[in-house]
């Protein structure tokens, strides 16, 4: 969503790197690229400018002409301009005392709003709450339908009395105020701590538009009121907030389509305007793409820093913790990582989610864009594919797979022979890698990394002592041999100086009756 955006700040920032200070004309030129920036990428005009003269006024400050680093400190002012515009903290759900706590969607026709309901809901489920799904939306075709799959889909229970209607020549039935209050009583009775009420929407702003949803909330009485936008909608995203809030008075944002390729100014004006909140973000199709809206975090994503904390985030939630302590155990039990380990893995990272958003998340991935924008998700598709073409055995030993094995792994999985060798290859240097981490020597090229039984030393010890023993270099061979003489009577001084005995002290000092041993026992200690 925001690549256009970011691609722009990140050249406008290399400018900046290596200068000791900054004079006025290069925080003006600074700021002149900033404003094009946010200008293209559709943010409303009022934002941009109080922006760009925060940002301005801040960096001919003391806080960058007295930096050592004065670049740094101009990206360091614009993340947090951005963070500010953006809702300046994480706005959380506001639960009721007395439950259900009432969550209202509204917005226009088409901004995602039921396909959102099933987002949030499966969301809150996770959480530990119990929803149900109100279906008012009576006069969108198939609205009722449509959310009663997600619902199922989300394992989440949809309260919707009245079927609506199936195509546009027919005449909406029910009352949806009616419907919703309802749906409040139903919560109430089957125990439902959150009821999700997804409203009707228009394809333009109209009066009874707004009416209806006045009305629902009215009715309800929500906790929560949230206005549901597309964020590919442009410079018309400001008009249509401001509206809204004019008509239900909304208490929280939520960005849909945010992995569209438009602008996505739409986000950076929306809470700047209305001074409501942006509280989630709708990153696909599927119903957990759907996220808390961090600012911090969005800001570092457009500016190009990365997400590090919700890809931890994810990773927590989706990563399996039985399968991942049996990989711990096996790895301090030093058992050898076999392909179905290497699968196994390869699942779990497939649980986390799209490999190109997890990616994206990485610092300074903009420069690997185009790299990424061509990673074909089914790859990994592929890799279970030929190791469920294995036996069991080749599975545990992968030494064995000869040329006609790997022939019927290729035509078992539907690849060519060369994707199963890559495959093997890819495997046997993780094994190496594993086996190494495992013994204490330390990741492969990684000198001098700390860890389990010292990844610096270990295996290399020794290879570094018969380093240290340099034979005599000496061309002469009188020299030669008086250097190789001396270097003999050292280490026969060193042999000499080392006491014998025992390694806890020398036998001539140890005395048998002080350890106390049975009758007839000092028979075998002697000398």
């Amino acid at each position: 969503m925001f690549n256009s955006l970011s691609d722009r700040l990140t050249a406008t920032f290399k400018n900046l790197r290596g200068k000791g200070r900054l004079s006025e004309a290069d925080v003006d030129a600074t700021v002149r690229e900033i404003r094009r920036a946010l200008l293209d990428a559709d943010v409303a005009v009022p934002v941009v400018r109080a922006f760009a003269a925060q940002v301005k006024e801040r960096a001919l400050g003391l806080e960058v002409s007295q930096a050592l680093n004065p670049g740094q400190q101009v990206v360091k002012i614009v993340n947090e301009e951005l963070v500010g515009i953006l809702g300046g903290e994480t706005r959380r759900l506001r639960l009721a005392k007395n439950p259900p706590t009432v969550i209202m969607l509204a917005g226009l026709q088409g901004a995602g709003k039921t396909t959102l309901a099933g987002k949030l809901a499966k969301w809150l489920k996770g959480q530990g709450h119990s929803p149900l799904l109100v279906a008012c939306d009576l006069q969108r075709p198939n609205a009722v339908k449509q959310l009663q799959v997600n619902g199922q889909r989300a394992g989440v229970p949809v309260f919707a009395p009245h079927p609506g209607v199936s195509s546009e020549f027919e005449s909406a039935t029910g009352n949806p105020v009616e419907v919703a209050r309802q749906g409040v009583a139903e919560a109430r009775t089957r125990l439902h701590d959150v009821v999700i009420v997804d409203t009707a929407g228009r394809l333009g702003i109209d009066e009874e538009l707004m009416r209806q949803a006045s009305d629902i909330r009215d009715a309800v009485n929500p906790d929560e009121v949230l206005f549901v936008i597309d964020a590919m909608i442009g410079q018309d995203a400001v008009n249509t907030a401001q509206a809204f809030n004019e008509g239900v008075n909304f208490t929280g944002v939520v960005l849909t389509k945010l992995d569209g390729d438009a602008r996505g100014g739409a986000a950076l004006s929306v809470a700047s305007v209305t001074g409501k909140p942006v509280m989630f973000a709708s990153t696909g199709e599927a119903l957990t793409d759907f996220e808390v809206f961090h600012p911090d975090r969005m800001a570092s994503r457009i500016l190009d820093m990365g997400d590090i904390l919700t890809l931890i985030e994810q990773a927590e939630q989706a990563w399996d913790k039985d399968e991942a302590a049996r990989m711990a155990k096996k790895f301090a039990d030093q058992e050898d990582f076999t392909l179905d380990d290497f699968l196994a893995q390869m699942q779990q990272i497939r649980n986390m989610g799209s490999m190109k958003k997890m990616l994206m998340m990485m610092p300074g991935a903009a420069n690997m864009r185009q790299q990424l924008e061509n990673f074909d998700e089914r790859e990994i598709d592929r890799v279970e594919a030929i190791v469920r073409s294995m036996t069991p055995h080749e599975r545990v030993a992968p030494k064995i797979i000869n040329g006609s094995r790997r022939a019927r792994i290729a035509r078992g999985s539907g690849v060519h022979v060369s994707e199963v060798n890559g495959l093997l290859e890819r495997f046997g240097q993780a094994q190496k890698m594993m086996r190494k981490m495992a013994a204490g020597g330390g990741i492969p090229g990684m000198p001098g990394m700390p860890g389990p039984g010292g990844f610096s030393g270990g295996a290399r010890k020794g290879k570094a002592n018969t380093k240290g023993k340099k034979k005599p270099r000496s061309g002469n061979p009188a020299k030669a041999a008086q250097e190789a003489a001396a270097a003999e009577a050292r280490r026969n001084g060193q042999r000499a100086s080392v006491p014998t005995g025992a390694a806890f002290g020398q036998q001539n000092d140890f005395d048998p009756s002080s350890l106390n041993l049975p009758k007839g026992f000092e028979k075998f200690l002697g000398k």
